[in-house]
């Protein structure tokens, strides 16, 4: 597959969300933030900041937002936090309610990517920043049928049409930023 064709792990957990809202996302591109992400989005991307600019750790066995990237999936993207000495790959976020499967997934494709770049990654987790909790997560070859609903999403992202593609899930758009401009949206004011 050629790099081109790439999906960005970021995506992942948007395509779960809504498929069109990576639509959204792209379409809107360089804009300010503020014009159309909610306080969470906003939030959860200064949560990161330390993370971007490498501020997070002096230490040099602790990597950080590193580009990785898996030739099996052809997915690319940025991992937040991984410590080399100890093997544990953390996606940091700002406050975690409860884990997606979206969510799992970036973690899977950080996991995937590390793993073809030669690292060996022992444990995955995630840590909510604002009450400091870690969300240990299992290894994909611990849990198979999460596994393979990664796998399927990479297959269905590949696949995915947007002109024949509806929501059927009122919360869903009920909760989206996109969902001002969206005809696909099944929420009416």
């Amino acid at each position: 597959m050629s790099e081109e064709n790439y999906i960005l792990i970021s995506q992942l957990n948007d395509f779960v969300f809504c498929p069109v809202s990576i639509y959204f996302h792209t379409l809107y591109g360089n804009l300010d933030k503020t014009l159309y992400q909610r306080a969470e989005q906003i939030n959860g991307t200064y949560a990161h900041k330390a993370i971007d600019s490498g501020q997070y750790s002096s230490r040099k066995n602790v990597l950080q937002g590193m580009d990785v990237y898996s030739e099996e999936f052809n997915i690319r993207g940025k991992i937040d936090v991984f410590d080399v000495n100890s093997g544990i790959l953390t996606e940091r976020k700002n406050k975690i309610t409860k884990i997606y499967d979206g969510y799992i997934f970036q973690l899977y494709a950080q996991y995937y990517a590390l793993i073809e770049m030669g690292y060996c990654v022992k444990k995955i987790r995630f840590h909510s920043m604002r009450d400091n909790k870690n969300y240990n997560i299992k290894l994909p070859s611990e849990d198979t049928e999460m596994d393979q609903k990664f796998k399927n999403v990479i297959k269905d992202m590949r696949e995915f049409n947007i002109e024949t593609f509806q929501q059927t899930n009122l919360e869903k758009c009920k909760n989206c930023i996109y969902e001002p401009a969206c005809d696909r949206s099944l929420y009416a004011d």
